[in-house]
């Protein structure tokens, strides 16, 4: 394949040397400086053209010790988990750097930042999903904490997701709904989860991150996501009470492209292999 497809000139007849072919390699070196910073974006959009479904485990820093951490990405990788997800509400420890590390000395699984605040930001993770709440109706967490964070963002070199992020009622009050200061959107209501989806879809938000939250008593139901879902381009993201491998699944089927556990495996690790296996399992598209 010609390197220089898509710079919208070609190099043919240049000179070797010549300022039109020192501005095509800049070109061509830009672009795929460009497509390796989007690695996981990128594969987030392969699966889901290929119908491949994802499984996340979420871990927060506050609530695991290295001997901890150590058997979960043993867990992790011997599940074929695809993603870890780091962080939480709070973090009130100082060891996320060292955890990430320890993550991945441990694995090959790739890390990507979960943040609950703009000081949970780690050089040394593979990403970081930069959360705008647009569920809710707080502006500092629909913009005004991404411009406190937004030049220590730049600074960490980590890929950045733009992540257009749903707080889904999920029976209880939970740690994000109380620290974002939202209310969340009615778990019968499909319709306004739909057009808040559409509207952050629109508005460039490379995937939407549905949510019940640590510890809902109920999780997202399948009719939500799959009304989000079928009005959706961008990557679908569903987290929050999900406790079994039977509800995992189910939510595949409706629309998530990427299931998220964290609270049920914090209770049951052994949970990691029942649910990646049945994540696995969705059909494919043909």
């Amino acid at each position: 394949m010609n390197k220089w497809v898509g710079c919208g000139v070609s190099p043919l007849n240049e000179a070797p040397g010549s300022l039109l072919e020192k501005n095509l390699y800049i070109c061509d070196n830009r672009n795929n400086a460009i497509l390796m910073y989007k690695k996981l974006y990128n594969s987030f959009i392969e699966r889901k053209a290929k119908g491949i479904k994802s499984f996340a485990v979420l871990i927060d820093p506050d609530k695991v010790t290295p001997t901890e951490i150590a058997d979960l990405t043993a867990k992790c990788t011997a599940a074929k988990v695809d993603y870890i997800f780091l962080g939480g509400s709070l973090v009130i420890t100082d060891h996320l750097d060292e955890c990430v590390q320890q993550i991945k000395a441990t694995c090959e699984i790739p890390v990507i930042l979960f943040p609950g605040s703009p000081s949970q930001v780690s050089k040394y993770a593979d990403a970081l999903f930069y959360l705008s709440l647009i569920s809710g109706r707080n502006p500092e967490l629909l913009i005004g904490q991404h411009v406190v964070s937004a030049a220590n963002v730049k600074k960490s070199g980590l890929e950045v997701i733009s992540t257009g992020y749903m707080v889904i009622d999920g029976g209880a009050p939970t740690t994000v709904s109380y620290i974002s200061n939202a209310t969340p959107i009615p778990a019968d209501k499909d319709d306004i989860a739909m057009c808040t989806a559409m509207a952050g879809d629109m508005l460039g938000m490379k995937v939407i991150y549905m949510d019940a939250g640590s510890g809902a008593r109920k999780p997202i139901t399948e009719s939500m996501i799959k009304r989000v879902s079928s009005q959706v381009e961008a990557p679908i993201i569903v987290g929050g009470g999900i406790r079994d491998a039977e509800k995992a699944y189910l939510n595949c089927k409706a629309g998530a492209d990427i299931i998220v556990v964290g609270n049920a495996i914090e209770k049951n690790p052994n949970l990691i292999k029942e649910i990646a296996d049945a994540v696995h399992s969705v059909p494919v598209n043909a």
